[in-house]
């Protein structure tokens, strides 16, 4: 849909403030519609206790065979991906800014559910970072996450595995990211993130050497299959959920933030909501869909924006920010003027 001529005479920052003024009335229009969400504390106490109680049930359920691994793995990482939401909304004091002792326990306890990222405090600070310089070189939360790279075997291993990623990138975030350190991020990881990623490469290498030499090498030692019980159980409860979880979450992050060019909220994101993006989106509470209306109005509770979405996707649409521009799958992010009749 080519942006219209009235929008067309507006401003960048006239648009942005019809953009807010549409979301917030959209969110007037649910908020009294449905008195329940006045009770916003403990929607997101009760979202977050929900998913813990499916990620727990589904694990038990396998233990005791009565599922098998890959329901269990999609069921956990649906759930991982609830927790990410609320984490989310968390950085953004949208429930208990008053109450400390709840504040940090759901916080605390989205880590858990999430093990393979930075502790949420520390991922705090990156996250408002993000809002202020967000497709600059200085974002360092999204280029952590593939934003910016051209493709190619860098940018696959940043999207689909951190650790390994944030070495090969190193270099280049120290030079370009203002107090960018290695050793804080790895501080921020330890202990959860750095127990998820060994237990992640034990598992990787345990099971590529016995696929190829298991039967030559005979049996072994009962306190190593001891230890591998123990990790293939991790895996399919809570590692390979967050491993499904963090590359779908990542995949459509990284490509629907733009990078470079970027000087006004309508250049920021794009949305992403063609049906081949849904697998993907089912794994990342409908990000790629959503994101977008989070950046023109932070303080909003993820559901908020599914409800909101249907009438507000149109208006940012109309007022030029682009949808479905897969030209950053090869431009390496960046936003270019001449894309944006092709994208909507």
């Amino acid at each position: 849909m080519p942006v219209s001529n009235a929008s067309d005479a507006l401003s960048p920052q006239q648009r942005i403030r019809y953009i807010i003024q549409a979301i917030r009335a959209e969110e007037q229009y649910w908020r009294e519609r449905y008195p329940i969400l006045r009770y916003q504390d403990w929607l997101g106490l009760g979202i977050l206790l929900f998913a813990l109680t499916g990620m727990v049930t589904a694990a038990g359920l396998y233990y005791l065979q009565l599922i098998p691994a890959w329901a269990c793995i999609i069921v956990a990482a649906l759930c991982a991906s609830l927790s990410h939401e609320i984490e989310h909304d968390l950085i953004h004091r949208q429930y208990f800014r008053n109450t400390p002792i709840i504040y940090h326990g759901m916080m605390l306890l989205t880590w858990l559910m999430r093990p393979n990222t930075v502790n949420p405090w520390y991922r705090r600070d990156m996250h408002l970072l993000h809002h202020k310089v967000s497709g600059t070189a200085k974002d360092m939360e999204e280029r952590l996450v593939g934003n910016g790279i051209a493709y190619g075997f860098s940018r696959f291993i940043v999207m689909f595995d951190g650790l390994s990623g944030l070495f090969i990138r190193r270099a280049i975030l120290r030079r370009e990211v203002d107090n960018f350190s290695v050793q804080k991020l790895l501080q921020a990881s330890f202990p959860l993130a750095s127990l998820y990623f060994l237990c992640w490469y034990l598992f990787l290498l345990f099971h590529a050497y016995d696929a190829l030499f298991g039967g030559i090498s005979g049996s072994y030692p009962d306190s190593l299959t001891w230890l591998m019980q123990g990790i293939d159980f991790a895996v399919v409860v809570l590692i390979a959920p967050n491993v499904i979880r963090s590359a779908c979450l990542n995949f459509i992050t990284s490509h629907m933030h733009y990078y470079g060019n970027v000087h006004n909220l309508l250049q920021q994101t794009q949305i992403l909501d063609r049906w081949y993006f849904m697998p993907l989106q089912l794994f990342c509470c409908n990000f790629g869909s959503t994101h977008t209306i989070h950046h023109f109005v932070v303080h909003q509770p993820f559901y908020l924006r599914q409800l909101v979405a249907g009438k507000v996707l149109k208006v940012l649409r109309e007022q030029g920010v682009r949808s479905n521009d897969l030209s950053t799958f090869v431009s390496g992010n960046s936003w270019n003027e001449e894309q944006t009749a092709r994208a909507n």
